[in-house]
């Protein structure tokens, strides 16, 4: 089953001719431009966006992983930072974070001859609430991944049965995330949750979040590993040095890590 979604994402990116893969560096994206560059070879193209809202080291981690894949991978600017439909941070904030993505990457797939931009997103994400996926939409970009049914466990079951060592790497999606709709997004607030999740990724920590909600940190872990920190760590000193980073107060979640927390509000609403 799995050998058959592969080889329709093979024929995709054949009847394409030449691709631009909107790349971030996450695991489903690279997916995508692995493919891509194996069908195409330098008939493809990966461009990630650089902005505040990206981790320097993942920055750099989507450097070395289009190198050990061989894919050509160029490096732009995005400014929705400089767009209060985005720092507002409204509910469909991701809306005009993917618009500024594919504003930019459309004219750049236009003058070089690429017919299409292509995306990372998944079966999964398709039954998430996922408003960039619509500004996507709206800018002619195709998800090859969705379009033949592909999850997000088999985005890493492909991976690792391609041999892309980084096939169990944890999702990371932009540091705006980590902060609740309604509360203003600036440069300061993404860099300190950044220093934040870095600090952390240092103590051998993975699959974490440094949510901020005003000048409270909120650090979610796995609920297996919660013990262990706690029983581990020098709890002083890393709240001395988050204060350092800007926090006045460091809070940690004793129901674990779970991705999208914060769109529960949204469900409450709803239900409300």
């Amino acid at each position: 089953m799995l050998e058959q979604k592969l080889e329709q994402i093979q024929t995709i990116f054949t009847e394409m001719e030449q691709a631009l893969i909107a790349y971030s560096g996450g695991i489903d994206s690279t997916l995508v431009a692995k493919i891509a560059s194996d069908i195409l070879g330098n008939r493809a193209l990966a461009i990630t966006a650089e902005s505040p809202s990206l981790l320097p080291e993942d920055l750099e981690d989507a450097r070395i992983q289009a190198a050990a894949i061989g894919i050509s991978h160029e490096i732009v600017q995005t400014h929705e930072i400089d767009n209060p439909n985005y720092t507002s941070n409204p509910v469909n904030r991701c809306y005009f974070c993917k618009s500024e993505l594919h504003d930019t990457l459309k004219p750049i797939a236009l003058q070089r001859g690429y017919p299409y931009v292509v995306d990372g997103v998944n079966a999964d994400d398709l039954g998430d609430y996922r408003p960039g996926i619509q500004a996507a939409k709206e800018r002619g970009a195709r998800s090859p991944l969705a379009e033949v049914g592909i999850t997000k466990m088999e985005v890493r079951q492909l991976s690792k049965q391609l041999g892309l060592p980084w096939w169990d790497k944890p999702a990371q999606p932009c540091l705006s995330s980590r902060f609740p709709y309604g509360e203003e997004i600036t440069i300061p607030k993404l860099q300190r949750v950044g220093r934040a999740e870095i600090y952390l990724r240092k103590l051998g920590l993975t699959n974490l979040r440094v949510r901020s909600t005003g000048d409270t940190a909120r650090i979610e872990l796995p609920s297996e590993v919660i013990k262990e920190f706690i029983l581990t760590t020098d709890l002083p000193s890393l709240v001395s040095i988050f204060q350092d980073f800007g926090f006045v107060y460091v809070t940690l979640d004793l129901e674990g890590f779970q991705s999208g927390k914060l769109n529960r509000v949204l469900t409450a609403n709803i239900v409300s």
